[in-house]
């Protein structure tokens, strides 16, 4: 009886594991996305005429907001319930680093 009880308890950890990394992946992929979208308003705003200039700062500062959140949501997920950090687990400030064009050169 005790083998049963420790398969599904050991079952269950494996599937907590599988939905945790599932999970890291799909932030990770969001962030990848908000980035990409990042760096084409950057690109748009270094064109842009000064009537849209608000717009496009103002997304500028919803995905920088969006993107540092979902830092800290990948950040977490890298450590376990003790503090340690998790095996294979990836920390988003060193995964992602992202370049702005430069915004001066007109």
């Amino acid at each position: 009886m005790a083998e049963i009880i420790q398969l599904r308890e050991v079952h269950a950890a494996r599937e907590r594991a599988r939905r945790r990394f599932a999970e890291q992946v799909n932030v990770e992929r969001a962030l990848a996305i908000m980035r990409e979208n990042l760096a084409d308003v950057a690109t748009r705003l270094k064109d842009a005429h000064a009537d849209e200039q608000g717009e496009l700062l103002e997304r500028v500062e919803r995905l920088t907001a969006m993107i540092r959140y979902g830092m800290r949501m990948v950040d977490e997920a890298a450590f376990n319930s003790t503090g340690e950090v998790r095996p294979h687990a990836k920390r988003s400030g060193e995964l992602f680093l992202i370049r702005a064009p430069d915004l001066d050169t007109k």
